[in-house]
């Protein structure tokens, strides 16, 4: 159940990041953030009651930490995507995000087994495959990457801190965090003096960008509560398949025989740690 919880939180995510892309091409960074970062507390908020947890210190203590570093990484990554190629800058975050879950899982204790880590560097090999595009390196988007790199670490930040959080807390922890995380991007927000007025017709993309986030944001938790976070956040890594997959049929952008390696070594790399590593 870990594993397609995972799984399935690569996929939401995925479209969540594809909708957030889009709608940065319409409407200002800041303006994506807040906004969808608040449909997303509305979905929390609403989902509270479902989902048994308890709200203490320490939970809602690691899920503002955890904000925090969500937040860097939200509007650096929007940032990266409004600027360079999503099949590129996707990928380039989604490394950076699961390799440091994956060392601090090492580092704290976790012992995967050998297939299961066979499954990890096949998995962290898929995302440099499908973030494979000489034609956006022509194209100048070098500071993009760079600016998808320390939005990486942001999202692995923000993977760490949230699994530090006490497994009875259910999703409180995820209300700390979008609480924190709202704060913050409007505060920046109104200290820059940005709108953050939707563009026209962006409204409703950016309204699905944070819903699906939130999502997923759920899924990882539910996953990395009974899972080894150096798998979980790996498994969760690999959603710059379906930005790209989408990116191919919506806008266009055109695959590579190499990225398509790369998404066959992402399904391989599942079937490793789903077979190998009792989550």
């Amino acid at each position: 159940m870990t594993v397609i919880l995972a799984a399935a939180c690569a996929v939401v995510y995925g479209t969540a990041d594809f909708f957030g892309g889009l709608a940065t091409r319409r409407s200002q960074v800041l303006s994506v953030v807040v906004l969808s970062q608040l449909a997303g507390l509305a979905l929390i908020l609403g989902l509270l009651p479902l989902l048994p947890g308890t709200a203490s210190t320490p939970a809602l203590s690691w899920g503002l930490a955890a904000g925090l570093s969500g937040a860097a990484g939200l509007v650096l990554f929007y940032r990266a995507l409004a600027t360079g190629v999503m099949s590129v800058v996707a990928p380039t975050t989604a490394v950076t995000s699961a390799a440091l879950p994956v060392m601090f899982g090492l580092a704290t204790g976790e012992r995967p087994a050998f297939w299961a880590l066979v499954g990890v560097a096949l998995a962290l090999g898929a995302v440099l495959l499908v973030s494979q595009d000489k034609s956006a390196v022509r194209r100048g988007s070098f500071t993009a990457v760079l600016v998808a790199l320390a939005a990486g670490a942001g999202f692995g930040g923000f993977f760490i801190l949230l699994a530090m959080a006490p497994h009875e807390a259910g999703l409180w922890p995820l209300v700390g965090a979008r609480l924190s995380s709202v704060t913050v991007v409007a505060m920046l927000a109104l200290a820059t003096r940005r709108t953050l007025k939707p563009g026209p017709g962006s409204l409703h993309i950016i309204v699905a960008a944070g819903v699906l986030d939130m999502a997923a944001n759920v899924l990882y938790l539910l996953a990395q509560q009974d899972g080894l976070l150096s798998l979980v956040a790996v498994l969760v890594s690999l959603y710059p398949a379906s930005t790209l997959l989408l990116a191919r049929q919506v806008l266009g952008e055109r695959l590579r025989a190499i990225q398509v390696a790369g998404v066959a070594c992402a399904l391989g790399a599942v079937a490793l740690i789903a077979v190998a590593q009792p989550l």
